[in-house]
């Protein structure tokens, strides 16, 4: 009865279907860092202000400000919502834009939303917003990554492999996840 070179098909596989998986690791890596820092920053949208001046709008009557409004910013579309969180402010929403208007000065601060080119993309897929296909795909990742895993550790044979010092970068990665949630559960 003949061996089976488990070995062999172990780096073949490995090596294919790292090869397969590649982008799916980028994006994932990507958009990790990217919403691992979501308190510093919004990962997936940019915010821009933009400041200028109109004549002050002195009607206390909300259409005709709204109606002044426009004129003033020169705007041809009626906004999607109007909102007055004070009598001394008109907000003027639109997809993706926000105008508020100080009324007494006329001081105006328009407020841009825009998505991040790529990155927003990829959050959404590491974030499983498509669901449906999507969700299958990202398990058959999941047990990709899993399999290369454990296949890694079984490239390499003797002092450099798990035998030698592989068991070592094995125990220091397993001790760095069990130790932190050790700390943060118990000492934090």
């Amino acid at each position: 009865m003949s061996k089976i070179p488990w070995r062999r098909w172990n780096v073949v596989l490995h090596r294919d279907i790292g090869y397969f998986i590649v982008a799916m690791v980028i994006v994932y890596g990507v958009s990790g860092l990217a919403v691992n820092h979501i308190a510093d920053w919004n990962p997936n949208f940019t915010r821009e202000k933009e400041f200028k001046t109109i004549a002050p709008i002195l009607s206390e009557e909300k259409d005709i400000i709204v109606a002044q409004s426009l004129v003033a910013l020169k705007l041809t579309e009626e906004p999607d919502n109007v909102f007055r969180p004070d009598p001394e402010t008109i907000q003027l929403f639109y997809t993706g834009k926000t105008f508020s208007i100080d009324l007494p000065t006329g001081n105006v601060m328009i407020e841009s939303v825009n998505r991040r080119p790529v990155l927003f993309e990829m959050n959404q897929l590491h974030l499983n917003a498509p669901k449906g296909l999507w969700t299958y795909i990202a398990d058959v990742f999941a047990v990709s990554l899993i399999f290369m895993g454990i296949s890694g550790l079984f490239i390499l044979k003797g002092k450099r492999g798990l035998g030698g010092r592989g068991k070592w970068f094995v125990l220091a990665g397993t001790l760095l996840p069990l130790g932190y949630w050790i700390w943060y559960q118990y000492l934090q």
